[in-house]
């Protein structure tokens, strides 16, 4: 029973998290597949993305 969650970030945000660490050009070679990036930056990919949340949230402070 193998059901995949629907993901909360939207693809171009994940894209762009990528390319801001500099792993992007990885993702997309693979056809979007995020396995083969380290799990340090998998790691900063959450990181940049809560931190855009929580600046989105006090209105980009």
């Amino acid at each position: 029973m193998n059901k995949r969650r629907k993901g909360v970030m939207s693809e171009k945000l994940k894209y762009e998290l990528a390319d801001e660490l500099g792993v992007g050009d990885v993702v997309r070679r693979d056809g979007g597949y995020f396995g083969n990036v380290s799990s340090k930056d998998c790691g900063n990919l959450v990181r940049l993305a809560i931190e855009r949340a929580e600046r989105s949230m006090t209105g980009g402070r």
